[in-house]
């Protein structure tokens, strides 16, 4: 397929387009670029949906069963499960879409699995073109799940319209959360596994923690929901609250500012991308490992080598 080929084939819902566009965009082919732009002007119309939460909270759980809720509304869904590469071999489980098979015969419904390759903050760095080529296939609803991997998981409120921040009973306290800088990234919170010890205690913390910050009347106070996700209790009133903040974003005018956001974000990573690899290429005299070592060795402050970097990439210098 040629890349109008695809970009045709992906709007169309085409299965194998689908995953051969997310393919080229995880290795960064050199046929991004036209399909990117193809897919463009179809882009800006799914409500994007982040699920994040420390590892055994329920992501991939809660996922699945939020999956349901809106299938029963008639949406189509695509969920992109973000899991962690290995330190060693680079390759990874992919297990959260082992988690959701029941949902794999629905024609509705679309499940790709991303690794992260040691992408920090709980995302891959192909994310949001992933993003940009399931928007453009016509999915109402995408699902984000992060990796699970601890405190630094804030990358997804950057990405998604919606971010779910869960926590459950004995996983910590709302003080660390707190200092994960989570709070302030969470739309809407969910205490999943409602039914332990210690649930309600959990929930008291959250809500101290929350109201700690100022708020105007007009400004979204995230909701907490109580969930037992492997039972579908309360996934029903998270999925409602959810939608609740979308339709908030919408009457507010918050939902453009964040989606310009995000655009600005995603274009910066790219310029930033594409210095790297003209970093690397630079000529001898002034190349990136030379000036390192003299700046290693005390013979040039890093000032002055950032200037002539910028010099062999016909940039300004350093003000």
């Amino acid at each position: 397929m040629n890349a109008p080929q695809l970009v045709e084939r992906v709007r169309g819902g085409d299965r194998r387009a689908l995953a051969r566009a997310i393919t080229l965009v995880e290795n960064g082919a050199e046929e991004l670029r036209p399909i990117m732009a193809g897919l463009a002007p179809h882009t800006g119309r799914a409500h994007v949906v982040g699920f994040t939460g420390s590892p055994g909270v329920g992501k991939s759980t809660t996922t699945n069963a939020v999956v349901r809720a809106a299938r029963a509304q008639g949406r189509s869904v695509a969920v992109l499960a973000v899991d962690p590469s290995s330190p060693f071999t680079g390759g990874a489980l992919l297990g959260d879409r082992v988690r959701m098979q029941e949902h794999s015969a629905d024609p509705e419904v679309y499940i790709r699995s991303m690794a992260n390759r040691g992408h920090l903050g709980g995302l891959s760095w192909a994310t949001p073109h992933a993003l940009r080529v399931l928007d453009a296939a016509g999915f109402d609803v995408i699902l984000v799940e992060t990796v699970g991997v601890g405190q630094s998981e804030v990358d997804i409120a950057s990405q998604a319209d919606t971010t779910v921040v869960l926590s459950a009973p004995g996983m910590g306290d709302a003080v660390q959360a707190a200092k994960a800088g989570v709070l302030e990234v969470g739309d809407v919170f969910a205490i999943n596994k409602a039914d332990r010890d210690g649930a309600k205690s959990t929930l008291r913390e959250l809500r101290q923690m929350i109201a700690m910050k100022d708020r105007t009347d007009q400004e979204w106070k995230p909701p907490i929901v109580m969930t037992v996700a492997s039972r579908d209790e309360g996934v029903g009133e998270l999925w409602e609250r959810v939608e609740q903040h979308f339709a908030h974003l919408e009457a507010s005018g918050e939902l453009t500012e964040r989606r310009r956001a995000r655009a600005r974000g995603e274009v910066e990573a790219i310029v930033l991308e594409l210095l790297r690899a003209r970093l690397g290429g630079v000529g001898a005299d002034g190349g990136l490992d030379t000036l390192a070592r003299e700046v290693a060795a005390g013979d040039r402050d890093p000032y002055t080598a950032a200037d002539l970097l910028l010099k062999e990439l016909g940039a300004d210098p350093i003000p």
